[in-house]
C-alpha cells in the first residue's frame, strides 16, 4: 500500500520528532483518521524523503518520528519553465497541478494585453502563495521531492524585458525559447527538425497565451527576445490544454518521459 506523503516546511533529521503543520495534522487526523503507529512519508523539498511513524494524535496536533533519509531523485533532466498567461476562474490551479506532475521546474504566471484577469500587487502575492500550495499538494501526490518554483504574476512585457538577450536559433545557454502561436503557419512542436539535436538542449521555456491569444506587440516582443513560434497541430486548444500538451511533447522528446517511451518500444519489439 502506498504511504501518504506530506510536505514539511522545515528541517528533517533522522531520529527527531516533529510536529506536523496544522493543515497537515488536520488532514492526517480527520481525513485519514491516522493513529499512533501509522506510517507516512515526509519531505521538505531538498530531494530526500523520510519514512516516519505517527507518535501522537491529539485533535489537530500530530507528531511524527522521523526515520532514515532516502535520496530519491524524481526530477526531469530536462529543465522546463512554463510561462503561462493567467486564465479565468480556477483553471490556473489545474495548470499548476498538472505542470507539477509533469515535472516542470518553474511556473511563471504572466498577464498579457488580452488577459481577462487583472491583479494588483496584493492579489498577485496572494495568488502566488495559493499556487505554490497547489504545487506542494501535487508533489505530495506525484512523488516529487523537490518543489517547482511558482513566481509572482507579472506583466508579460516586464518578464520579456528582463530576459537576457537570446540568439536567432531560439537557444540561449542551452535553453530553447518557444512561444505557442496556433493561428500562424508555425512549425509543429513535435516535428521541428532542429529539436532533434537533444545534446544541444538542456531545457526549454515555453510560453502559453491567454484565451484570446497574444497581441501583435507581444508577439514582436517574443521575436526580439529570441522566442521561436511553434504550434501543436491544426486545432486551437484551450490555454490549459495547450500548456499540458506542450509540456508532454517536450518531456517525451527530451525529458524522463522519453526513457519510458524507449523502454516501452524495446519491450514491444522483444
Amino acid at each position: 500500500m502506498r504511504l501518504t506523503r506530506l510536505f514539511f516546511d522545515g528541517a528533517l533529521d533522522s531520529g527527531s520528532i516533529v510536529d506536523l503543520p496544522r493543515d497537515a495534522g488536520a488532514h492526517v487526523a480527520k481525513v485519514l483518521r491516522a493513529r499512533s503507529g501509522d506510517e507516512v512519508v515526509l519531505f521538505n523539498g531538498d530531494g530526500r524523503e523520510f519514512p516516519a511513524v505517527i507518535e501522537t494524535v491529539r485533535g489537530q496536533h500530530v507528531s511524527a518520528a522521523v526515520g532514515a533519509a532516502r535520496t530519491i531523485e524524481r526530477e526531469s533532466p530536462f529543465t522546463l519553465t512554463l510561462v503561462q498567461c493567467v486564465p479565468r476562474g480556477d483553471r490556473m490551479d489545474f495548470i499548476v497541478q498538472k505542470a507539477t506532475e509533469l515535472g516542470v521546474a518553474c511556473i511563471t504566471p504572466v498577464l498579457s494585453q488580452r488577459s481577462v484577469v487583472r491583479l494588483d500587487q496584493t492579489q498577485a502575492a496572494s495568488k502566488r502563495a495559493h499556487w505554490q500550495a497547489v504545487a506542494v499538494s501535487a508533489c505530495e501526490q506525484c512523488g516529487r521531492n523537490r518543489l517547482p518554483t511558482v513566481q509572482t504574476p507579472q506583466p508579460l512585457l516586464d518578464y520579456l524585458g528582463a530576459l537576457a538577450p537570446g540568439t536567432a536559433s531560439g537557444t540561449t545557454d542551452g535553453l530553447l525559447r518557444l512561444v505557442l502561436e496556433p493561428e500562424l503557419e508555425a512549425p509543429a512542436l513535435g516535428k521541428m527538425s532542429h529539436l532533434n539535436r537533444a545534446a544541444d538542449v538542456a531545457g526549454a521555456v515555453i510560453a502559453i497565451g491567454p484565451e484570446g491569444g497574444f497581441g501583435p506587440e507581444e508577439l514582436e516582443a517574443f521575436r526580439l527576445s529570441a522566442f521561436l513560434r511553434v504550434a501543436l497541430g491544426p486545432r486551437v486548444l484551450r490555454t490549459e490544454t495547450a500548456a499540458i500538451a506542450a509540456i508532454a511533447v517536450l518531456q517525451a522528446r527530451f525529458g524522463d518521459m522519453s526513457a519510458v517511451s524507449d523502454d516501452a518500444s524495446r519491450a514491444a519489439g522483444a
